[in-house]
């Protein structure tokens, strides 16, 4: 799903120079407002590993909460602002959201850190030390498909703060009866893939998932101020 998909274009594209090279934030402000100030929340959300800010769960929620007084944050890492199509370590992935945040931090309201399976990582792994408000993991990716000994769950249980999980029912990355106990609220899109695609021959169709996903983040946002 693109941007143009969803009738929703930013109203400011930034690109802000890090460690890791230039990085480039897409701005959605909330809904009646001309500054990201106005907002109650910035809700700032990173890519994947294997695709851009133009993935179908981050498209819905920049669609959908700026009516609900919450300013959204697309984030491009460089490595994708610099058309590369491999993301590299970890390490390099959280110096480019560090070199970003101030940006970020800059627009006035709280800032809740997020992101979509690598995105959410890096989230979770630098909310504590940048002061994120709370951390939206969506798809988070809980061990590699088929390989749950090679768990994750330390950093989704290390984030610090009021963390959401939104997971896929059918996600290979680990499903939602796979997460261990913890300080943290997990909501399930049933019969969504890693990426929230759900199957044509199921009962909800893609609109209808992405209303399911859409309503628990806004639910979960309104309860943190």
């Amino acid at each position: 799903m693109s941007t143009r998909e969803t009738g929703r274009r930013p109203e400011a594209v930034e690109t802000v120079d890090t460690d890791a090279g230039p990085a480039r934030i897409s701005w959605f402000p909330a809904t009646g407002t001309t500054k990201a100030r106005s907002a109650r929340l910035v809700l700032a959300l990173g890519h994947g590993a294997g695709g851009g800010i133009e993935a179908r769960d981050l498209q819905a929620l920049a669609a959908g909460l700026p009516a609900h007084g919450v300013t959204v944050a697309l984030v491009e890492q460089p490595w994708r602002v610099a058309g590369k199509r491999l993301a590299p370590a970890p390490k390099t992935l959280d110096t480019g959201w560090r070199g970003l945040w101030p940006a970020l931090a800059a627009a006035g309201p709280p800032v809740v850190a997020g992101g979509r399976s690598a995105g959410a990582r890096v989230a979770c792994r630098t909310a504590a030390e940048l002061g994120a408000r709370a951390v939206l993991a969506l798809g988070f990716p809980l061990h590699p498909p088929g390989r749950p000994e090679k768990s994750r769950a330390d950093e989704l249980l290390g984030t610090g703060v009021p963390t959401l999980v939104v997971q896929g029912g059918r996600d290979p990355f680990g499903r939602p009866a796979e997460f261990p106990p913890g300080e943290y609220e997990i909501a399930e899109v049933p019969y969504g893939d890693h990426g929230f695609a759900v199957p044509k021959k199921t009962g909800p169709g893609q609109d209808e998932a992405m209303g399911v996903l859409t309503a628990a983040v806004t639910g979960w946002l309104a309860a943190l101020v």
